[in-house]
């Protein structure tokens, strides 16, 4: 295997989560899965949190507007991401 071949796949093993910076004290979870284009529009992004389809920090969650702070890190359909602060 070509070395850069190596280095790419290694990245792709120990990086598995993506960031996302916020610049202020947190975000809603229903305004973060807008952000983030897993939801196209708030009514989606309810469905998704009322289905129990969102988990934060590995705890499935139900309260639409759940205050994100950096350091919490959310899943949603095997998308995994972290919130940093900007």
């Amino acid at each position: 295997m070509l070395p850069e071949l190596v280095d790419v796949a290694k990245a792709l093993l120990y990086n598995t989560m993506e960031s996302i910076q916020i610049h202020s004290e947190f975000i809603q979870l229903n305004q973060l899965l807008k952000l983030l284009g897993w939801a196209e529009t708030g009514s989606e992004a309810n469905d998704f949190i009322d289905g129990g389809l969102v988990k934060v920090n590995g705890v499935q969650e139900f309260r639409r507007r759940n205050k994100i702070y950096p350091g919490s890190k959310v899943e949603l359909d095997g998308q995994e991401i972290e919130v940093t602060a900007g």
